[in-house]
């Protein structure tokens, strides 16, 4: 089933697709970012894919690395929350963003990734709420998260953060301690925003080093 429908995208969608392939039982098709809702529109009318289950964006930042790979203590402890992640660099050829499409078709039971891949300074792709409804609210937490923009969204804001928030949580060089904290102030009887607090600590899981339990002394 995944053969026959590996070969029938390669051939309906063979001037737009950059690469097909079958992971986990799943095939993945890439294409480019300017032809994301043609392509949407001939996989929900043609091919029966008639639901998008997610869409959601990924920081390729730093892919691969082992920058957070951690085997023991050091004497910098665990504290790469107060630092952040430190200097991250853009992916190869300015393709740090990608939006990741899931999509199911309920009459043929098969399911269907589509990836797109975006520009590092102005990740920007068109709106698939034309096309699936419920786009709406994963495309603005896309937006919340990550910052790509989404051109002809009908209402493009934040959804899981608040409307005054610094930045965009989800990238890979966004301070873990944040930018700004937040607090209500009974005096002014509303909410403030405030410089982060937080001071830097090292924290050190304890370790028994020495116990006589298993010595082997006894």
């Amino acid at each position: 089933m995944i053969k026959a429908l590996k070969e029938k995208l390669e051939q309906q969608l063979s001037d737009v697709i950059i690469d097909c392939e079958k992971r986990f039982d799943e095939l993945t098709i890439h294409v480019p970012a300017e032809s994301i809702v043609s392509v949407c529109k001939k996989l929900r009318d043609q091919l029966g894919f008639e639901q998008l289950i997610d869409l959601c964006g990924v920081d390729y930042s730093e892919y691969g690395g082992s920058a957070w790979e951690t085997k023991g203590a050091s004497d910098r402890g665990f504290s790469r929350a107060v630092d952040g992640i430190g200097n991250m660099e853009p992916v190869a050829e300015g393709y740090r963003f990608a939006v990741v499409y899931h999509l199911l078709s309920i009459q043929h039971n098969q399911r269907l990734r589509i990836k797109v891949r975006l520009d590092a300074d102005s990740p920007i792709i068109d709106s698939v709420t034309s096309i699936w409804n419920g786009a709406d609210w994963f495309e603005r937490e896309a937006y919340d998260l990550f910052g790509i923009l989404f051109n002809g969204h009908d209402d493009l804001r934040r959804i899981l953060t608040d409307y005054g928030f610094v930045g965009h949580p989800f990238r890979k060089d966004f301070p873990l301690i944040g930018n700004v904290e937040m607090r209500y102030d009974p005096e002014q009887k509303r909410v403030i925003y405030e410089p982060v607090s937080i001071e830097e600590r090292t924290l050190v899981p304890r370790v028994i080093r020495d116990d006589n339990r298993y010595s082997g002394s006894e």
